[in-house]
């Protein structure tokens, strides 16, 4: 038998065992509890937001599943994250906003960056630590249309559009936008703006009239942050804990447990979600819509 016809058996063979693990990776989607229910030791949760917030599924579950854990007294969010999108953004926020309702303490820790939608997710929670040189704030939304009509028209490329509507098409990276789409989209983000300043004003009980001062999206230091009222504490992720501890009364040994999915590398190989995590790969071009992020962070 030749080698190319041995190959050939041999990937037949392994292609529905492959199929077969990543079909189980792919449905193993519920998070492996690692709390006990059963009169033990209280234990403080974790969730981790890393990166641009693309969706907030897992994020919204691991907050939903730690608020309904009896064992669980607190929680520390720790965010090292630019911002994303505003939907997702906001989903969180109000899943934050639930503990209070259930009693159960939020504390934020911000890592190296933890702005826009990030920092507007950490407005949420009872008290906020950040660090000296965190960088913080941006405040703002974006709405951005990428446009290579002169390219094209290099090239003799050109495009019709067909259109129902004077706005259906805004946007089309075909052609400039007119005067009054501008104006158009400049109303949306003001309409986004003023629901993210409306909502960490009363977050945060914040005077309004104050935060609007310094939401023109501009950035901050932990430190600038600090003085500005956006932040509560200056430290790091152990400061955040020991503060909950003792806002609790619990024990120094109390454990800080992460509730993590079960690993699913072969479906990672095949997700966005794994090649963002390579520094080597380009990260995919951002979903079309609003954002509350921090640009080239």
């Amino acid at each position: 038998m030749k080698r190319h016809q041995i190959l050939i058996i041999i990937g037949i063979i392994l292609i529905p065992v492959i199929i077969g693990i990543v079909l189980m990776g792919i449905s193993a989607t519920q998070y492996s509890d690692t709390f006990s229910l059963s009169g033990q030791q209280k234990k403080i949760g974790l969730v981790k937001i890393f990166d641009i917030i693309y969706s907030s599924e897992s994020h919204v579950k691991q907050l939903e599943e730690l608020r309904k854990d009896n064992s669980v007294a607190g929680v520390i969010l720790r965010i090292n994250s630019p911002g994303g999108g505003v939907a997702p953004s906001q989903e969180i926020f109000q899943e934050v906003l639930r503990f209070r309702q259930a009693n159960k303490p939020v504390v934020v820790s911000m890592g190296n960056v933890a702005a826009s939608g990030g920092y507007y997710i950490a407005s949420a929670s009872e008290r906020i630590f950040a660090n000296p040189g965190t960088i913080t704030g941006s405040i703002g939304v974006i709405f951005q249309f990428p446009h290579y009509y002169d390219l094209l028209n290099k090239i003799g490329i050109k495009m019709t559009t067909i259109k129902s509507g004077k706005y259906k098409d805004i946007g089309n990276p075909n052609r400039d936008l007119t005067t009054r789409e501008k104006a158009f989209l400049q109303k949306l983000l003001d309409n986004t703006h003023t629901q993210f300043i409306d909502d960490v004003a009363l977050a945060r009980s914040m005077e309004l009239s104050m935060l609007k001062k310094i939401a023109d999206g501009r950035i901050f230091t932990g430190q600038q942050a600090l003085e500005a009222e956006l932040v509560d504490t200056l430290g790091g992720f152990s400061a955040a804990v020991a503060y909950l501890k003792e806002a609790l009364d619990l024990p120094e040994k109390t454990k800080v447990v992460e509730k993590k999915s079960r690993p699913q590398f072969l479906r990672d190989i095949i997700s966005e979600r794994f090649t963002g995590a390579l520094s080597f790969v380009k990260r995919p071009d951002l979903p079309a819509g609003c954002y509350f992020l921090l640009q080239n962070f």
